[in-house]
């Protein structure tokens, strides 16, 4: 039997029955569209996930003050202010693995600029913080040691802040005041957007830190040099784990713990976050699947169920055909084609669906579409293999009717 003919055959008899056909490749639509929605939107979500977390700065640990107890309660990672500025300097220098490690301190003022005033995060900290967290100057430059050592009162804008202070003006060179205190703009930074966390990494200034301990946030004899955070960017193919170890052994030999104590010091290593995020995003998205491949099921039941009834109704065709000398494998060869038309039909149109609704959902949940090609090719093959597989019995049944016995069927 010509494969053509075979074809215009399986169309004619499906558009005999236009709405149960259209009903029959329903489930096949749904589970086909569900599977490109959900592998879409999911690798989107993933992929902002992971540029949130590398725009923090890629091989980044970040170093917070230990848990502190005060009147029996337990206070959680960072209730104790234990860290300084010398900390980082001997992370920095006995840690091999380490590229560059700096702390910062940080705190919200409000900032005035001619007639416009902005509440924003300050960031005091030495010039190696922008290597750890790879912050560039989009405008203007970033502060070098020599003036963080000397304590020059330069600022560096975060993108939200000179909007909100300057609008469309160029602010490098012009004066703001943070805490009545005039610093020069020397720049402002690239946009980075929402951390993980939601929050607006642009909606901060940076300044060098001992400017901040003289200038802005003031020093006493008790927290002269201490810090807030230390930020420690690891040197690319170091080992993470290794470098975090080694600097849980320096800070308990730096703060004098005990063996039997418990860390000085909290370590977030951003890379185990990220992790957690991919582990969360990829258990929605088998359960999503889970879904989908259900009403492929549901699909795959109803061509058979309709195959069966396609079989029944035009048993006395079949003997006829068999009759004139059709082989058996033609007969199951029409009932296949039959059955792999309709589940197409219903994966083309579920990939059309599936795009759509994988753009529509990330327009209302904020996400990126990333529709992969292979996800495409997946989800018209497991159509094409599910109208294959309910439909063999239908076909075989037909294909094996004894011609005699079909021709008498009323």
């Amino acid at each position: 039997m010509d494969l053509m003919e075979a074809l215009r055959g399986a169309l004619s008899a499906l558009a005999a029955n236009t709405l149960r056909s259209i009903l029959t490749a329903l489930g096949i639509f749904i589970g086909v569209a569900a599977v490109i929605a959900t592998v879409a939107v999911g690798e989107g979500a993933r992929r902002q996930v992971t540029a949130q977390i590398q725009s923090l700065g890629a091989n980044l640990l970040i170093i917070w003050g230990g848990s502190a107890t005060m009147g029996g309660v337990r206070l959680g990672a960072g209730g104790r202010s234990n860290l300084s500025y010398d900390d980082a300097i001997a992370i920095g220098r006995e840690v091999p693995e380490i590229e560059v490690a700096v702390g910062s301190i940080r705190q919200t003022f409000q900032m005035v600029a001619g007639n416009q005033n902005w509440s924003s995060m300050v960031i005091a900290a030495d010039p190696d913080y922008f290597i750890a967290h790879e912050w560039v100057a989009e405008l203007g430059r970033l502060y070098t040691a020599e003036e963080a050592s000397a304590a020059r009162k330069v600022v560096i804008l975060g993108a939200t802040v000179a909007e909100n202070l300057f609008g469309e003006e160029d602010p490098v060179g012009r004066e703001i005041r943070i805490r009545q205190t005039p610093f020069e703009v020397i720049g402002v930074m690239a946009r980075k957007g929402q951390n993980p966390m939601g929050q607006d990494q642009d909606d901060a200034v940076f300044i060098p830190y001992w400017t901040a301990r003289r200038s802005v946030m003031g020093a006493s004899r008790a927290n002269a040099r201490q810090v807030g955070t230390i930020s420690v960017k690891i040197h690319e193919g170091e080992d993470m784990q290794e470098a975090e170890e080694s600097i849980r052994a320096l800070m308990r030999q730096r703060h004098r713990v005990a063996a039997n104590e418990p860390d000085s010091v909290s370590i977030r290593n951003l890379s185990d976050i990220q992790a957690t995020r991919d582990a969360a995003a990829r258990t929605l998205s088998l359960l999503l699947a889970s879904v989908a491949a259900v009403s492929l099921l549901v699909g795959g039941i109803g061509v058979m169920n309709i195959m069966l009834v396609s079989v029944t109704e035009r048993t006395r065709e079949i003997g006829l055909r068999l009759a004139v000398g059709a082989r058996r494998r033609d007969v199951l060869a029409q009932f296949l084609l039959e059955a792999l038309v309709l589940a197409l039909l219903g994966g083309a149109v579920g990939v059309a669906a599936g795009l759509a609704l994988s753009h529509l959902v990330a327009d209302l949940a904020g996400w990126p579409v990333l529709v992969k090609p292979d996800a495409v090719l997946l989800a018209v093959g497991v159509s094409a293999l599910t109208g294959l597989f309910f439909g063999f019995w239908p076909a075989r049944r037909a294909a094996m009717l004894d011609p005699i016995t079909a021709l008498r069927h009323d």
